[in-house]
């Protein structure tokens, strides 16, 4: 195809089915829905993250000594997983902003999502007592969506992270940086081991541990490397429950977008309808596998057939595991995803600054700060698109029954939400709490929500289990004012304790405030 070609760095990752019915390879084939509306699109495999944003500095400095907008080398765009775009769009753009603001990167709109392939694997136990991770060591892509699946898993469950990929922490997660989400799977299924010193509270002891790697933060087709060449682990956390961590990413350089908005327009249009074929067609499934074979080069159509969904099988010591989950995103799903339904929250927008602040609390000598998502998410395509064709199909939203109680708890975590003495008015700090309550709820979308009212034992009995009921509900409230439609009917349900379940003494001032908070559960239906 002639004209100004969008050139895109991506994964093997199968949340671009859609993108693969619609260009049919890994450039526009005849007949196909990219050609059909003259989209100009070159794609290839690129899973060293390091690269992509090297090749995105390639193709911007070409554009700056040139004058123009297009690129021969390089790539224009990237296909990525958005939570980890923090630190990826905040390292890229310490070097394009060099050459203008105009030269750094935005997120145009999304192909996908994970739903169940990007996941936390661990020892089967830690699943059910998340405590017994303490002294764990994980390999993983650190600051990447996966390394993100495991740290959302410990923070919901107050199990600490240990930042110092040097040192041993038996009270902490540790971790073993890898290159890619594959020589993370490899770690573990070879047995890499090291000698590391022994920190507790953050101090060396002087002595010194031989550690190995007994969990792994990794993706189709890493995990389905874990369970069939060693197996033992189980997932921890996936994009199953987190079901809105993981939107895929488009991200472009300005300059491109901006002087060829119609060449990105109709990009989005195509693998959005491309998107809508394989919600509704298994015909269109089969050849998107096929395609997906082809452009990565690995495994068969059948195989990715087989693991765009979640599948349940035996790893190689007999346990079952989940493995595989995908989804393709059409035009109702970006409109969602960036809050331009009415109702739903800026999912892209809480995303991307809950573990934009993960990353700088993880590492803030190295990203002190990170790109304002303001200055990224760039909604202009997908609203010109919107206005231009219509919205003709639904987004996918999980439907909740409040008569079905939580039987698979994924996490619990007491919220110190500050109430006015005696009631269940929200003092004014309270707000900051239950914003990023609304965040950490919005990414675990697929899960059902119990809130948990306790009390101290000021007052009477009945009279605390009647107020911590009403605080309990008060949260519920908010959440559904703030996001209805991201907090369906059923989705929330609040019990109440009174002072019966107590953290701490009832005899000191810190020991009620302990007490007097919200409890909050995440859990599965099924």
């Amino acid at each position: 195809m002639s004209g100004p070609q969008m050139r895109i760095a991506g994964w093997a990752w199968s949340s671009q089915m859609g993108l693969w019915y619609a260009m049919g390879g890994n450039v526009p084939m005849d007949g196909s829905l990219m050609a059909k509306y003259g989209s100009n699109v070159y794609w290839y495999r690129q899973d060293d993250v390091s690269q992509m944003q090297a090749d995105l500095v390639t193709c911007a400095t070409e554009m700056s000594s040139s004058g123009g907008s297009e690129c021969s080398g390089g790539a224009t765009h990237v296909s990525i997983m958005w939570d980890g775009a923090p630190a990826f769009v905040t390292t890229v753009n310490n070097t394009l902003g060099r050459l203008g603001s105009e030269y750094t990167v935005e997120y145009v709109g999304s192909l996908g999502y994970s739903r169940g392939e990007d996941k936390c694997m661990g020892l089967p136990e830690w699943k059910h007592n998340p405590q017994a991770m303490r002294g764990a060591l994980f390999a993983g892509v650190i600051t990447d969506g996966d390394w993100n699946v495991c740290l959302k898993f410990q923070g919901d469950n107050g199990v600490i992270n240990n930042r110092d990929e040097t040192t041993y922490d038996p009270d902490a997660v540790n971790w073993v940086r890898a290159a890619s989400y594959m020589d993370a799977a490899e770690k573990y299924i070879t047995g890499y081991c090291e000698d590391r010193p022994v920190v507790k509270n953050g101090r060396r002891t002087g002595d010194a541990k031989h550690v190995c790697v007994n969990g792994v933060a990794t993706w189709t087709p890493g995990d389905v490397m874990v369970a069939q060449k060693k197996g033992g682990l189980v997932s921890l956390a996936s994009t199953k429950e987190y079901s809105s961590q993981m939107p895929n990413a488009i991200i472009g350089i300005k300059k491109f977008d901006t002087a060829h908005p119609e060449l990105v327009v109709n990009f989005l249009r195509a693998a959005l309808e491309g998107g809508d074929n394989i919600k509704f067609s298994p015909a269109a499934l089969d050849f998107a596998a096929k395609v997906s074979a082809d452009v990565y080069r690995e495994e068969t159509a059948a195989y990715w057939k087989k693991y765009y969904t979640v599948v349940r099988e035996r790893d190689k010591k007999g346990i079952e595991v989940e493995l595989g989950g995908s989804y393709a995103n059409n035009l109702a799903d970006n409109l969602r995803l960036f809050g331009l339904t009415p109702g739903s929250a800026k999912t892209a927008k809480l995303v991307y600054e809950n573990f934009g602040s993960l990353l700088s609390q993880q590492y803030p000598k190295d990203f002190p700060m990170y790109t304002p998502v303001d200055q990224v998410i760039n909604t202009r395509f997908i609203e010109e698109l919107r206005d231009r064709v219509g919205v003709t199909t639904t987004a996918d939203a999980p439907t909740f029954t409040s008569s079905t109680r939580i039987r698979d708890e994924v996490s619990r975590k007491a919220w110190q939400i500050n109430f006015v003495s005696g009631s269940a008015q929200f003092t004014p700090d309270a707000l900051a709490k239950l914003q990023q309550l609304l965040k950490d709820l919005v990414i675990a979308e697929a899960l059902a929500v119990e809130v948990h009212g306790h009390t101290d034992s000021d007052g009477d009995d009945e009279s605390n289990m009647l107020l911590s009921e009403q605080r309990a509900f008060a949260v519920k409230e908010w959440l559904e004012h703030e996001a209805p439609a991201n907090f369906p009917n059923g989705r929330i349900r609040i019990r109440a304790f009174g002072e019966t379940e107590p953290k701490a003494s009832n005899t000191t001032s810190e020991g009620k405030a302990q007490n007097r908070r919200v409890e909050i559960v995440l859990g599965s239906t099924n």
